[in-house]
């Protein structure tokens, strides 16, 4: 059997047959996309750039207090601006979306203007000054709104810009304010904490004045100087003790009293008495002489005795006697001096059993007070930082955010492309006639000619009959025209009813495609 080929006569008889299949969809398809193309509203877009300008005066003369790299100021700055509260207010500035507030809700209307704002960072690879190695680093970002209207695209985006832009200033100034009072309020608490630790420093000084490790060498020296006193003195009384046991042994052998010459003349009567006695009896005259002389004498001894009160007149015993009494003096008073000493070397040592912890609290008191001291000075140092900090933002000298492209007024609508859309209708509605005048070719397995017949047979065809057309035939296919207009006048009726009632009034779609073709 031949293979079943296609000559360009059997192509035009299939054009010719399937004709209603190619030009239906086709013609559906670019009049749709014709339509949709002059129907789709036109979308006007407005843009302006901000660039992040770096501070004038070089970081290390005067440092930023700004923290944040400019990707989070951008979008902490979005956040705000992108709030309910400003998105309605533009809103209701500029009158935006009249026609979609009888059909939809606020926060509905809200959510389709922040999808029209867009926010868009400029990125480029630069050295990263703090690292060298390269970074992709925002050096400015743009701000764009889409909207049916040239005129309002413009102004939103122009408020969108100076929200931007003041917010910024805003936030620096803000910043920088707030450093510098929340440092003069850290050093005030420092400085009030200073004082309070000083005080407490000077009330313990005054209460363990002599246990202080200042002191501790003086205590030292104190006592060591107490102890050899004690060592020399306890050597003085030792030696005093000795003198006055050689005193006391020298006096015992001396008598208090010299004899007076009538004791002597008393013990010579009493030895002559006693030898008269013995000889003769004490009537005899030399004895009784002798008795009143002893009496006598008796009488005027103890009569010059009684003159003395008993004093010592013996001018050796005196003198050793002072000797004795003067040392005894000086044993008393090195006892006294021995014991003074002892108490003040145990008050020393005492003071020097104290120190190390008299010295732990001392040196964490005197370390405290110095770190507040330290912290203090860094903070002057960055009260001063921060001022200057702030006045490179009130005077625009710092990192900030400047207007290097304004918003222009849209020439020509952003979207949609009108042309593209035809082309693509038009592509598309050729695309879906020829297949779907192939489907309906494929489909149908009838044979039309002779020359058909026999390439599927392989047998000759003997006779051909033609197709004989009949009054019934033609009434036919005039019913079948007359239905098929009749059907397609009324889907276009109908779809015309349901656009005007439902999706624009026919009068609205009328001069709207006039503006357009004008």
């Amino acid at each position: 059997m031949e293979e079943n080929t296609l000559g360009i006569g059997d192509i035009i008889a299939i054009i010719n047959l399937r004709k209603w299949f190619l030009i239906l969809p086709a013609l559906l398809i670019i009049t749709a996309s014709v339509c949709i193309a002059l129907l789709l509203p036109s979308i006007y877009k407005s843009e302006s750039t901000i660039l992040i300008k770096e501070q004038d005066i070089p970081g290390d003369y005067v440092k930023t207090s700004m923290t944040s790299y400019a990707e989070q100021r951008i979008q902490s700055i979005n956040q705000k601006v992108m709030t309910s509260s400003r998105l309605l207010e533009l809103i209701n500035r500029f009158d935006l979306y009249a026609d979609l507030k009888q059909k939809k809700t606020t926060d509905e209307i809200i959510a389709i203007m922040s999808k029209d704002i867009k926010l868009q960072p400029v990125n480029v690879e630069l050295p990263d000054p703090k690292t060298g190695r390269e970074k992709i680093m925002t050096i400015a970002f743009s701000i764009s709104y889409e909207g049916k209207n040239a005129a309002k695209t413009q102004q939103v985006v122009s408020a969108i810009t100076s929200f931007y832009l003041s917010e910024d200033l805003q936030d620096r100034e803000q910043q920088a304010s707030e450093t510098v009072t929340f440092l003069n309020a850290e050093i005030e608490r420092v400085k009030k904490s200073m004082d309070e630790k000083e005080s407490v420093l000077s009330n313990f000084k005054q209460a363990n004045i002599q246990s202080l490790p200042e002191v501790f060498q003086l205590n030292i020296q104190t006592l060591n100087a107490a102890e050899n006193a004690i060592e020399r003195e306890q050597e003085r009384l030792q030696g005093l003790k000795e003198r006055a046991d050689y005193l006391q042994s020298q006096l015992a052998t001396l008598k208090s009293n010299v004899e007076i010459e009538e004791e002597i003349r008393l013990k010579q009567l009493e030895m002559q008495l006693a030898n008269l006695k013995s000889q003769f009896s004490d009537q005899y005259p030399d004895v009784v002489n002798a008795k009143k002389e002893i009496e006598k004498i008796r009488s005027v001894v103890r009569k010059k005795k009684a003159e003395n009160k008993g004093q010592p007149d013996n001018p050796a015993y005196i003198a050793i006697s002072s000797q004795l009494a003067a040392t005894r003096s000086d044993m008393a008073s090195s006892r006294e001096q021995i014991a003074q000493l002892k108490r003040q070397s145990d008050q020393y040592r005492v003071k020097v059993a104290a120190t190390p912890k008299t010295e732990e609290t001392y040196n964490q008191m005197v370390s405290e007070i110095g770190n507040l001291k330290y912290k203090y000075n860094e903070l002057q140092q960055k009260v001063m930082e921060a001022t200057l900090s702030l006045s490179l933002q009130t005077e625009q000298k710092g990192e900030r955010f400047t207007l290097i492209e304004p918003a222009r007024l849209p020439e020509k609508p952003y979207k949609p492309n009108r042309l593209a859309i035809i082309l693509i209708g038009f592509v598309l509605g050729i695309g879906a006639g020829v297949g779907m005048a192939a489907l309906a070719e494929f489909a149908d397995t009838s044979f039309r000619n002779a020359e058909s017949l026999e390439r599927a047979t392989g047998f000759p065809v003997l006779a051909e009959i033609p197709r004989i057309i009949t009054f019934k035939d033609r009434v036919h296919r005039t019913l079948k025209w007359s239905i098929g207009v009749v059907a397609l006048v009324a889907i276009i009726a109908g779809g015309l009813a349901a656009f005007h009632f439902y999706v624009m009034d026919l009068n609205v779609l009328t001069v709207k495609i006039m503006n357009r073709l004008s």
